[in-house]
């Protein structure tokens, strides 16, 4: 298997909350683990572009799960084609 920047179901463009964001191009399922958003190197929380584009809301449509030394995005209600996903941003501690 092989590392994928964004799932086939996402797509970057500019956003109405903050510069760019993503955006689903089909119905993503609610529960649905999008994949790694953040991981672990050395003592350096690294974001990938699928952490790096999600933008905030005070009504987030993803969530932030720790698995192991990488987190994932992942969906908190279904996500309609042309929707932005969104976090709640919150501080974190790095993974240990």
């Amino acid at each position: 298997m092989s590392y994928k920047p964004l799932p086939d179901t996402l797509t970057i463009k500019p956003s109405s909350i903050e510069g760019l964001g993503l955006f689903a191009t089909k119905i993503i399922a609610k529960n649905t683990d999008l994949g790694m958003s953040h991981f672990l190197y050395g003592d350096f929380l690294i974001r990938t572009p699928l952490g790096g584009f999600v933008n905030h809301s005070e009504k987030p449509n993803c969530k932030r799960v720790e698995l192991e030394e990488e987190s994932h995005l992942k969906t908190i209600k279904e996500i309609k084609p042309g929707e932005e996903l969104t976090l709640k941003y919150t501080m974190y501690t790095p993974i240990q």
